[in-house]
């Protein structure tokens, strides 16, 4: 598989030098959708997982409806904490009158150099077709928030 679920083992180091700022106020963020084998615009299918560094074009799924190159905006969940646990989320996004077959995606600092933050594995392809492509993220808690520090 091409798409490995993971926390970008650079942006563990990047928060560790203050890169990432996930305040409401902070830095943009975005989401990017992948394909894997043909149904990306790209003919390469897409390699993401810990050891991606940024957003790449390569094997992202092609633009339609409201889905653009480069993905869509993501809103901040301010981060907080829960017992020992550091947490925040996003709100859940999706694209309108789109055809989109997705395999994954990649979270990433639009803000700040493309920086990659996380990769999500769909773990099968997710598919719209003139419709709604919507990505719903876990509950923000201590232990299914998308982005967690315990």
């Amino acid at each position: 598989m091409a798409i490995a679920q993971a926390m970008c083992t650079a942006f563990k180091k990047e928060l560790m030098l203050g890169t990432h700022n996930f305040a409401t106020n902070g830095n943009a963020f975005k989401i990017a959708l992948y394909a894997e084998g043909s149904g990306g615009k790209s003919s390469t299918t897409a390699t993401l997982g810990a050891a991606t560094t940024a957003f790449v074009t390569t094997g992202e799924v092609a633009s339609s409806g409201t889905y653009a190159t480069g993905g869509g905006a993501l809103t901040k969940v301010a981060p907080s904490t829960s017992g020992t646990t550091a947490l925040t989320d996003f709100a859940d996004v999706s694209f309108t009158t789109a055809t989109i077959t997705a395999m994954g995606a990649l979270i990433y600092n639009d803000t700040n150099s493309n920086k990659a933050v996380a990769v999500l594995d769909f773990s099968s392809n997710k598919t719209s077709t003139s419709g709604t492509f919507t990505i719903q993220f876990p509950t923000a808690d201590a232990s299914n928030a998308i982005i967690r520090i315990a």
